[in-house]
C-alpha cells in the first residue's frame, strides 16, 4: 500500500508537495516585491498654508492671504469683492473671466493669483469713470451688444485690450480681437458693432 508521505531526500528532510508549492510561490513574491525606497521630488505645498500677496487692481493696492494654487479669479471674487469676472468653464476656452493684466487680456481663470503679483491688473469695474460707464462700456449698452450678458464682462475686457494696443481696428482686427470669447446667446453681430462703436467714443466721436 502507497504512502501519502514523499520519499526521504538525501539529507533527510521531507518535503510534501503542499510544502514544495508554497516555499515556491512565496519566494517569487520575494522576487517581485522588491525594496521599494520613497520617490525624491518637489516639497508639496500642503493644502490651507497660505502665503501673503498685494495685487494692484483698479489702481488701488490688495493686501491677501492666498493658497498658492488659488487663481486669480476665485481671489478677485472671494476675496477682493470684485465679481464682473465670471467663471464659466473654469478652463480657459470661453473668456467669461477675462481681465487686463498690464494691458494683455489674460483667463483669470487659468492665472495663479500668487503669478500676478507686481502686475497691474484691470477689471471691469475698473473702467467705470464714477458711477459713470466707461466708454466700452458705453458702446456694449447702446448696441445691445448681449442677450444674457453672462460673457459680457469678459467681451468688454477683451475689447479694451484690442483698443488699447490698436484704437482704430479694422473689422479683421476686430474678429481677431475678439476671438477668444464665447457667446452661448450669439449676439456677435451686435458685438462686433460694439467694438466699432467703442473705438468711436473712445477717439472723441459724437456720444
Amino acid at each position: 500500500m502507497s504512502s501519502s508521505k514523499e520519499p526521504p531526500r538525501g539529507d533527510g528532510l521531507s518535503v510534501s508537495r503542499r510544502g514544495f508549492l508554497t516555499s515556491m510561490g512565496l519566494g517569487a513574491v520575494g522576487v517581485a516585491l522588491p525594496e521599494i525606497t520613497p520617490a525624491t521630488g518637489p516639497e508639496i505645498v500642503p493644502a490651507g498654508d497660505v502665503t501673503r500677496i498685494a495685487l494692484r487692481i483698479n489702481g488701488r493696492t490688495h493686501p491677501a492671504l492666498v493658497e498658492p494654487r488659488w487663481s486669480l479669479l476665485h481671489v478677485l471674487r472671494a476675496e477682493v469683492g470684485l465679481t464682473a469676472a465670471k467663471e464659466g468653464c473654469g478652463r480657459g476656452e470661453c473668456g467669461a473671466c477675462t481681465v487686463l493684466v498690464d494691458d494683455q487680456p489674460r483667463y483669470a481663470c487659468l492665472t495663479l493669483a500668487v503669478e500676478a503679483e507686481g502686475a497691474e491688473i484691470t477689471t471691469a469695474e475698473g473702467l467705470m469713470e464714477g458711477e459713470e460707464l466707461g466708454p466700452t462700456q458705453q458702446a456694449f449698452a447702446e448696441t445691445d451688444a448681449f442677450q444674457c450678458g453672462y460673457c459680457t464682462p469678459g467681451q468688454v475686457m477683451a475689447t479694451e485690450a484690442l483698443l488699447r494696443a490698436n484704437p482704430h481696428p479694422s473689422p479683421e482686427d476686430i474678429r481677431g480681437g475678439v476671438s477668444g470669447n464665447l457667446c452661448r446667446c450669439g449676439a456677435y453681430e451686435n458685438i462686433f458693432r460694439a467694438v466699432e462703436r467703442a473705438a468711436e467714443l473712445r477717439s472723441g466721436g459724437a456720444s
